[in-house]
């Protein structure tokens, strides 16, 4: 079932570095004590950053599960393979043969592959759910959770869909759920025992803090001065998840293997505000949209053994970066960079580089586009003119100032155009009725700071 790997952990041959992903599922920025928040306890998560590399400006390349993670899986900004919108039912006039992530695109578990590793998905896919988009048949050694892009955190259904889909596993007969959060944590727990000896890549893909909101009671009655039911639930759900980071963790430390191991952290987008409770704070905007809130996440980058431990980096960086990275990690810097839109961080890992620099990172979903290129940062909606923000001075994106540097949008304006004809027609398109929805979401009020506590 698992494939034959000629070298381990204690084997002479070669040495080997471990990798783990572990992403969140629609957290808000401002949700974690790290960031700012003094309602939602997350020891484990903060002290993940304050041991390792926090990137103050960490960005995901949509601002929707999908795409997310189409980019993630890849490294490639997945509108330059036609991966624009999220995954949903099929559109009249596509094919649903092409309803997933494009088959021509290679996942870090495949580039990973020759170099010896064993990869696992623990947890949330979302790139497709026909059986050629299968996690399986895109590079993945081991497989235990769903296909779908959400699921019920106490049920899973033997012939139950959407979010009471059944639990696949390719390698057990999965038990019944217990707390969805909890499972991934100890699946992901049982990957690292089971593969101790290998060199492994392990993608912890939390569905936590997704809807359905839904907590277990003992988390509930730790935030029960919360008196807004839906945040009350929001931060128990963020509670258990913080406790599952520190499972994995542990589970290293426990395996003799935390030295060697590369752990990043990040959630896939921003904070749906209106339908989990979430906070961006002290960014404006949220999931759906290209505003702050919508594309910049937390971003931690541990690995004490080899990068420095506390080191916090303002340098600009994506998500399109992590595969880059940990394929330069695992062939000790000998596989080619060419194919990626994002770039290996190795330099700012090791504290070669901790001065940021100027760097351009574009990103469209249906609608939305933006640039950011240094501080400034462009987003171009429909049904106005576009929005120029400068995030030294205004993080928040509260002041428009694009009629104030009409050179400056122009140029912006010019290099967005020009990427954009450039890209391929999308591959699927989901329901019409969310363009409309997601410009709503412009003229929103955000909560910018951190709810009082008692």
């Amino acid at each position: 079932m698992n494939p034959k790997i000629s070298f381990g952990q204690n084997s002479p041959e070669k040495p080997h570095y471990n990798l783990v992903l572990i992403v969140a599922d629609d957290l808000g920025y401002g949700d974690l004590g790290y960031t700012g928040s003094t309602q939602i306890k997350t020891p484990n998560i903060d002290r993940l950053a304050k041991t390792g590399i926090e990137f103050t400006q960490g960005y995901v390349s949509s601002a929707v599960c999908s795409p997310s993670r189409a980019g993630l899986i890849t490294g490639v900004n997945q509108v330059e393979f036609g991966h624009d919108n999220n995954l949903a039912e099929n559109q009249p006039g596509f094919d649903p043969e092409y309803l997933g992530m494009p088959l021509s695109q290679k996942t870090l578990p495949d580039l990973l592959k020759p170099h010896g590793y064993v990869s696992g998905l623990i947890g949330k896919w979302h790139l497709g759910k026909e059986p050629q988009f299968h996690p399986l048949k895109r590079g993945f050694d081991e497989f235990w959770g769903y296909t779908g892009g959400g699921h019920d955190y106490f049920e899973a259904l033997p012939d139950g869909k959407g979010y009471k889909e059944p639990i696949e596993s390719n390698f057990k007969t999965p038990a019944p759920l217990t707390y969805i959060t909890d499972d991934v944590g100890n699946e992901s727990v049982d990957f690292i025992r089971r593969h101790r000896d290998d060199p492994f890549f392990l993608f912890a893909s939390f569905n936590a803090p997704h809807t359905p909101m839904q907590a277990l009671e003992e988390d509930l009655a730790l935030y029960q001065n919360i008196p807004d039911k839906k945040r009350r639930t929001y931060a128990a759900m963020i509670h258990r998840l913080d406790i599952n980071v520190e499972k994995i963790l542990a589970a290293l430390d426990e395996n003799g293997v935390r030295e060697n191991t590369l752990v990043v952290f990040i959630s896939d987008n921003g904070g749906p505000t209106d339908s989990n409770a979430s906070i961006n704070a002290p960014y404006r905007g949220q999931k759906g949209i290209l505003l702050e809130g919508g594309i910049h996440v937390p971003f931690i980058f541990n690995f004490p053994a080899k990068y420095p431990s506390g080191l916090v980096s303002e340098q600009t960086v994506s998500s399109l970066d992590i595969v880059p990275t940990f394929l330069s990690l695992a062939s000790e810097g000998t596989a080619s960079m060419d194919e990626f839109s994002g770039i290996d961080l190795t330099p700012f890992l090791t504290g070669t580089q901790v001065t940021a620099k100027t760097r351009e990172i574009k990103w469209k979903f249906t609608i939305s586009r933006a640039i950011r290129e240094g501080d400034w940062k462009l987003v171009s909606v429909p049904d106005r003119l576009p929005m120029l923000y400068n995030l030294s001075t205004d993080p928040s994106e509260l002041n428009n100032v694009a009629l104030e540097n009409v050179e400056i949008t122009q140029r912006l304006m010019k290099k967005l155009g020009d990427w954009e004809v450039s890209l391929p027609h999308p591959m699927f398109l989901e329901g019409a009725q969310w363009r409309k929805r997601q410009l709503s979401l412009y003229d929103f009020t955000y909560q910018l700071t951190q709810p009082r506590t008692n």
